[in-house]
């Protein structure tokens, strides 16, 4: 006999957003590196202490000092100037299982920027609620930086 299981629909997280942004690719992309790494802030601007490796396998996690910290997650794919996913919890710290993918797309000297964050697993109602304004926050700090 076989059965097969469902998850049921608070189990699943899909975040996604876009931006036009009034600069090259390689100029968002670096943005993006920079937002996601050590330009990484609360609201109030106190830096996350983030730090990113920027190639496949490379960590993305918060690095609170004396070897401790909080691993986010690893990159996936890193493709440059147009997109990196990382997977991993993300700023969840219970069981989750998440991707993030930036993808910039060029057209006549502006960009597309195109933010898309899944989860699954014990995604609580603060996170579920605050991560869309979480990435709006954090599309414009992008768009801030690449557009300076």
């Amino acid at each position: 006999m076989s059965s097969v299981t469902t998850m049921p629909p608070d189990f699943v997280l899909r975040v996604q957003k876009e931006i036009e942004i009034n600069a090259s690719a390689s100029i968002v992309f670096e943005s993006v590196l920079d937002q996601i790494g050590p330009g990484f802030s609360m609201p109030d601007g106190t830096s996350m202490n983030m730090k990113l490796e920027q190639w496949p396998g490379g960590r993305w996690y918060r690095d609170l000092g004396n070897n401790a910290g909080h691993l986010w997650g690893h990159v996936q794919v890193i493709k440059p100037p147009t997109l990196i996913e990382i997977v991993g919890p993300m700023m969840m710290s219970h069981a989750v299982a998440g991707h993030v993918q930036y993808r910039v797309t060029e057209k006549a000297g502006k960009c597309t920027l195109a933010v898309i964050h899944t989860a699954i697993g014990e995604i609580s109602s603060q996170h579920r609620e605050g991560l869309s304004k979480g990435w709006e926050m954090i599309l414009g700090k992008i768009k801030d930086k690449a557009t300076r």
